[in-house]
């Protein structure tokens, strides 16, 4: 296995130029799209709209792959939103997951994940994954949970992309 690093990013807080430059920078090679829709509302985010990214990714030499085994289920999604509208959060302003969706993805999804399987069917040369959903903050979307799943199962490390600040 040629896999030296997991990387996550969000599309939230990016242009589309810094985040196609992001993954450059970080040399990814590997983009597995971890999200159970595929789709981003706002003009601003079209760029990350599966067909559109696909085809960025493409031709940046970056090969896709929708793991959808690793997406909550709607279930488990409805218990994020029961937690952000308790707590009266906005989805792009939340910065952590809820312990009943940590617990929840846990169950439904990562205790039946098989890391290996995901790594046999990554191109032998791939060195660098990336994890992609919508969140700005890895602490407030799955992305960050699969990515410690892989991390404590193949031994490599897990950088976070984020965007650079708001107006710096």
């Amino acid at each position: 296995m040629a896999l030296r690093k997991i990387v996550t990013i969000g599309v939230y807080g990016f242009t589309e130029a810094a985040f196609f430059q992001a993954l450059q920078e970080a040399r990814v090679d590997v983009f597995c799209d971890v999200r159970q829709r595929r789709g981003v509302r706002g003009a601003a985010y079209a760029f990350a709209n599966s067909q559109r990214l696909q085809a960025l990714l493409a031709a940046l030499g970056i090969h896709y792959r929708h793991c959808k085994e690793l997406a909550p289920p709607t279930a488990v999604r409805q218990r994020q939103q029961a937690a952000d509208k308790a707590g009266k959060t906005a989805k792009r302003r939340r910065d952590a997951l809820s312990p009943d969706f940590s617990a929840a993805y846990q169950a439904a999804v990562l205790a039946d994940f098989e890391p290996q399987a995901l790594l046999q069917e990554l191109p032998p040369e791939a060195q660098t994954l990336a994890l992609f959903c919508v969140e700005r903050d890895p602490a407030a979307c799955h992305r960050s949970l699969a990515a410690e799943k892989l991390r404590q199962a193949i031994g490599v490390p897990v950088e976070h992309i984020l965007p650079a600040p708001e107006g710096g």
